[in-house]
């Protein structure tokens, strides 16, 4: 009796053949090495593809009544469960032109009759390891994806981390905490979202853009680590002077981006919003912002994101030279910015999504 297990483990082959001899000829061939059904019509072929498991090859008949082997191959090609599934033509033609034919409807082979059995066991052994060559670099192929694809989350954990670590550690020297930080990636996010099918928006805050600008708004004041802690802490109002210096923040983060952009030898979205947030962020919609004075639509969008959100988090927190305004307050004197400290389509995209903005804020409340 012979193993279950080893005839289990079989190719299967289905043969369509209107010749009641060459399906029988099919069959002694075939069968000490394959598990074999036969179908004597296409549509009892086709019939024998709905009953699983599928057959790893199909010879096909090309001359046969009412169903021929093109339309058969057709119905094949356009069924997805059955569309990869190689087949080989059987014909009594032998010209170059029907040959042809057969492999642009999509046969991967073609025998002619009277059928040779050394030439049935050669190309169908040569197409199941064919098949099984693909199937086996298949496998392998999804196995580095999915190893790509790990490491690449791994990377982007680490580089998310380290990015946090740089932030913080800005953030720090000037009295504030993590959740600084993540209260305005959080809030750049939300106003993203809620800008994203307006029409001035559109193109740039795609789902890609806005996961990068979230990564990327945490390095908004990294500069911050080039200024005197005289200034930096300073309880009191600037002068001048000290305000020209505290202004250099800007300049300071723009330059650190642009190190690792130099570094790198490129540039990327994520490193491009970085320096446009961390240099654009105090310019203001009139023009009266600094570094350079840009106006309206010269500001970049991801800067004039960030605007807000600084803004908004900066007048809800308690900081060296003041208290901290209640949500209300820090509405109304935001509001009072429209179309001067901010672009008016981001100011009213803020105030209809005021409710998550104070919700982030619960969400990450400083601590004592």
């Amino acid at each position: 009796m012979r193993n279950p297990t080893l005839v289990a483990a079989k190719p299967a082959i289905l043969v369509i053949e209107d010749n009641t001899s060459n399906l029988s000829l099919l069959n002694n061939l075939l069968k000490d090495q394959y598990r074999v059904t036969l179908a004597n019509s296409g549509a009892r072929g086709l019939r024998a593809l709905e009953i699983p498991p599928l057959p790893a090859l199909i010879l096909l008949d090309v001359m046969m009544p009412e169903m021929d082997g093109y339309a058969v191959l057709s119905r094949i090609k356009a069924n997805p469960l059955t569309a990869e599934i190689p087949v080989i033509f059987l014909t009594a033609k032998s010209e170059a032109e029907e040959e042809q034919r057969g492999i642009r409807a999509g046969a991967v082979d073609y025998i002619t009759k009277p059928i040779s059995p050394a030439i049935v066991l050669a190309r169908v052994g040569k197409e199941l390891m064919v098949r099984q060559a693909r199937r086996t670099l298949q496998r392998h192929n999804d196995w580095l994806e999915e190893q790509v694809a790990a490491r690449t989350q791994e990377v982007e954990k680490m580089r998310d981390g380290v990015i946090f670590a740089m932030a913080c550690l800005a953030e720090t020297r000037d009295n504030e905490t993590g959740n600084h930080i993540r209260r305005t990636q959080h809030y750049v996010a939300a106003l993203a979202n809620a800008l994203r099918e307006h029409p001035r928006f559109r193109r740039v805050l795609t789902a890609e853009n806005i996961e990068l600008l979230y990564k990327s708004a945490p390095l908004h004041d990294i500069g911050k680590v080039g200024v005197p802690d005289q200034i930096l802490l300073k309880p009191g109002k600037l002068t001048e002077d000290e305000f020209e210096i505290m202004k250099k923040h800007t300049d300071y983060g723009r330059d650190a981006v642009q190190a690792v952009e130099e570094y790198l030898g490129s540039s990327n979205g994520f490193l491009l919003f970085a320096r446009e947030i961390a240099y654009g962020h105090q310019e203001k919609w009139d023009g009266t912002g600094y570094p350079q004075g840009l106006r309206g639509d010269a500001i970049p969008v991801s800067a004039r994101l960030m605007a807000v959100a600084d803004v908004y988090d900066a007048l809800i927190s308690k900081r060296i030279y003041k208290p901290a305004f209640s949500h209300e307050q820090s509405v109304a004197i935001m509001s009072e910015g429209r179309g001067r400290h901010f672009d008016p389509d981001v100011l009213d995209a803020f105030l209809a999504i005021q409710d998550q903005f104070r919700g982030i804020a619960a969400r990450y409340v400083d601590e004592d």
